[in-house]
């Protein structure tokens, strides 16, 4: 696959540990996708302690590149995991193979789901975008404000489910690993049953309570202006929810046809993704009784707005 351009001169060496602050380091797993920007982002945490902060797809050259920017005095101690997705955790399991440290993360796969996207999951309403690693299971489940330690780290999980339901951001001080929830090149892919839009605009004004500093993303180059990105990505969802109303006020219509007409711009190939992004804006805005679809709820149903 053709390795797509860098943009704001982030072009980072696949499996090359470069220094983003001191203490952080970032390696690239080699895996470039639409989806995926250049690749994963692989963080290393510590001087001594190191955490791995997700490790990414299940690739040996990763495995080793990980392997190797250990340096002598150091050992990987703690793998931290932002969520299942098949391209930031599958490596996890690998590394505690060679290293035997334990895997932190949220939970399993389904973990964090809400109700209202179990019950689209238990009615048959499959995942879509990156993939889950539905063989992804973690040592040690962390809640909301829990702490990981190391001998010169702290790193605080903060649940974000939006993305999907076991996303957890990890935070160094005013420093956010921020994963897939808050990334500088794209906005977040919020799929169902796995995304939920509801709980996506949530985590993001949760995020918005604290100063961060800095983002370091699952994908992509460092965010510097935090809560200006937030504030960006809570308005793009809502211009986006006015979009869908304006065009469900000219006619009852399924995602398919909405995102055919508001995602104008966009690759073919890159439609069932957006069709996936309108179907978690329509499932936010019954659950807010604005929409209702026609007979059941679910990816294929029509929609019309509430009377």
């Amino acid at each position: 696959m053709t390795r797509p351009q860098a943009e704001d001169g982030f072009n980072p060496k696949p499996g090359e540990a470069e220094t983003l602050l001191p203490g952080v380091r970032r390696l690239l797993a080699p895996n470039p996708s639409p989806m995926t920007y250049l690749g994963t982002n692989t963080y290393l945490v510590g001087t001594k302690d190191i955490a791995v902060i997700d490790p990414g797809p299940q690739n040996a050259t990763h495995l080793e590149a990980i392997m190797a920017a250990l340096a002598p005095d150091q050992r990987i101690s703690h793998i931290l995991v932002t969520h299942s997705h098949l391209d930031h955790s599958p490596l996890a399991a690998d590394l505690k193979a060679r290293t035997g440290a334990p895997i932190n993360a949220f939970g399993a796969p389904e973990a964090g789901r809400s109700p209202i996207m179990q019950q689209l999951a238990e009615a048959g309403l499959a995942g879509g975008g990156e993939g889950i690693d539905h063989a992804f299971r973690c040592d040690h489940a962390l809640a909301d404000g829990d702490q990981v330690v190391g001998s010169d780290w702290t790193l605080v999980a903060h649940h974000t489910p939006g993305h999907i339901g076991n996303h957890l951001c990890f935070a160094l001080g005013d420093v956010l690993f921020s994963g897939d929830h808050i990334m500088g090149w794209a906005s977040s892919l919020v799929s169902p049953p796995d995304g939920d839009l509801t709980d996506f605009m949530a985590s993001c004004r949760a995020l918005l309570r604290h100063d961060w500093s800095l983002l370091l993303p699952g994908h992509g180059a460092p965010v510097t202006q935090a809560a200006e990105r937030i504030r960006w990505l809570l308005t793009h969802r809502e211009q986006r929810e006015g979009e869908i109303l304006a065009a469900l006020t000219r006619a009852p219509s399924s995602p398919d046809a909405l995102a055919r007409i508001i995602y104008t711009e966009v690759a073919p190939a890159l439609l069932p993704a957006a069709t996936r992004n309108v179907f978690a804006h329509l499932v936010d805005l019954y659950q807010r009784k604005l929409v209702v679809p026609e007979g059941l709820l679910s990816a294929q149903a029509v929609f019309h707005l509430a009377e």
